[in-house]
């Protein structure tokens, strides 16, 4: 069985807001906020640059995936550009942080909200984040337009929150900071490494666009739908992550909100009263189980198309005979974060996930240089505007983003290159079981025509 083409432009942009849209605008801000020194204009400056970055990206990816609109996207890019062992270790790092990491840290962030809400204990909370994925697992399996369209309402909720939220508090928030101290400690000036010091965390809340590739083959009408879903669902999610940066800040002013430990909570409760910080924290629930679940609808198809190449087991590629769905590869990877998140935690996980994704990233971008070369021809229903320079200055930046993480911060980074160099030698064995495979199953073939 194939997998059905089952979204649209709506369900496109909706999985794009939604996936991206998890834990890090309610907590980053802040953060950020520190890492700029207390300058508000620096900090809004870095959200924008990894906005536009983003956009860059996902301009650079509309075009491959109008052109080639299959199940796996990113994976499929550099497969096709820069042939297997690259796609393996991508679907391999995938499997081990950067999808399953992303719905863990998400999974991990859910429970720490709701711990506002009701008292947790850390096994409790444990046991919140597990259930959370598996329920996300469940939704998944047995369908994907019912997955998708509990997508598309928890994400109308949570957007819509989000941006009456901002607008509340920027037009009531103007004396927010008066109880806050006056002065934070700055630095004379921000570096180049400072500032792409503070994008690592940034990238972290904008990550998610680009899961919107792997569900290109279940997409009706792909050739048009698809480059306008993944372009206008990124490009609303920079103008809600600035609005609520400037909401945050109007309400509790640059010095309280940069020593914020649950900023959007902390910035309605200053305003609104502790009830209205209750129900803002039950918002963000929503929106976290949002995310994880558009990366439970889409992450899965990347193994899939793996299992279809022959570099991955087999039965991942299998389409469940009465939901139509790839359930196999959908309780693999969500079992696979369930352990993430029972062991690791919200800091530790994050910085591997943006790291190591961003190196794959940047070769899923440099894809596009190769499919205009060897298919100078081919149809392009969409083509990347201001070729050949979008293209570059999404991978340049996001090389820099990773030579900046290894020289800032070499020990998670040696951790994260490690995970990915580990996989060179099980692309071999599995190049090599497959070889056996095949060579024992054709002599298999051959004595029994002969004992016939």
């Amino acid at each position: 069985m194939e997998l059905k083409r089952t979204l649209g432009l709506r369900d496109l942009v909706l999985i794009v807001i939604g996936t991206v849209i998890g834990s890090g605008i309610f907590i980053v801000p802040a953060t950020t906020l520190q890492q700029a020194g207390g300058r508000v204009g620096v900090a809004l400056l870095v959200w924008l640059v990894a906005g536009v970055l983003s956009l860059l990206g996902a301009l650079t990816y509309g075009e491959m995936g109008a052109m080639n609109p299959d199940a796996g996207g990113l994976y499929v890019y550099i497969r096709d550009a820069f042939g297997e062992l690259p796609a393996f270790l991508y679907g391999w790092t995938a499997l081990l942080v950067i999808a399953s990491g992303s719905c863990a840290t998400l999974a991990v962030a859910f429970s720490a909200y709701l711990g506002q809400i009701v008292p947790l204990s850390g096994l409790a909370a444990k046991a919140i984040s597990v259930l959370m994925i598996a329920t996300t697992m469940v939704l998944n399996v047995r369908g994907t337009r019912q997955s998708a369209d509990v997508q598309n309402w928890t994400t109308g909720l949570k957007a819509t929150a989000l941006v009456v939220m901002s607008v509340v508090l920027l037009l009531s928030g103007h004396h927010g900071g008066a109880t806050a101290p006056t002065t934070v400690p700055q630095p004379a000036h921000v570096s180049f490494s400072m500032f792409a010091t503070a994008m690592i965390g940034v990238l972290w809340a904008y990550e998610g666009w680009q899961y919107a590739t792997f569900a290109a083959g279940e997409t009706r009408e792909p050739r048009r739908t698809f480059p306008r879903g993944i372009i206008v669902g990124t490009a609303c999610i920079i103008g809600i992550y600035i609005l609520a940066n400037l909401g945050y800040i109007a309400a509790l002013g640059p010095v309280r909100a940069s020593q914020s430990q649950r900023i959007a909570a902390e910035a309605v409760g200053a305003l609104l009263g502790p009830i209205a910080g209750k129900v803002i924290a039950a918002i963000i629930l929503v929106s976290m189980f949002s995310a994880a679940n558009g990366i439970a609808l889409t992450a899965p198809r990347l193994y899939y198309s793996m299992a279809r190449d022959d570099v991955f087991f087999r039965k991942l590629a299998e389409v469940h005979p009465r939901f139509g769905t790839p359930a196999v590869a959908v309780v693999s990877c969500s079992v696979w974060a369930m352990f993430l998140a029972a062991t690791g935690s919200f800091e530790q996980l994050f910085t591997y996930v943006v790291f190591v994704g961003w190196i794959f990233y940047a070769l899923g971008g440099a894809a596009i240089f190769v499919y205009r070369k060897r298919q100078p021809n081919a149809l392009r229903p969409f083509r990347v505007p201001g070729y050949p320079i979008t293209p570059l200055l999404f991978v340049a930046a996001a090389a820099a983003v990773v030579v900046n993480t290894v020289v800032t911060q070499p020990g998670r980074a040696a951790l994260g290159l490690i995970v990915t160099a580990v996989g060179v030698p099980v692309f071999f064995m599995w190049r090599q079981r497959l070889t056996i495979y095949t060579w024992g199953s054709a002599r298999w073939r051959a004595l029994r025509e002969a004992l016939r």
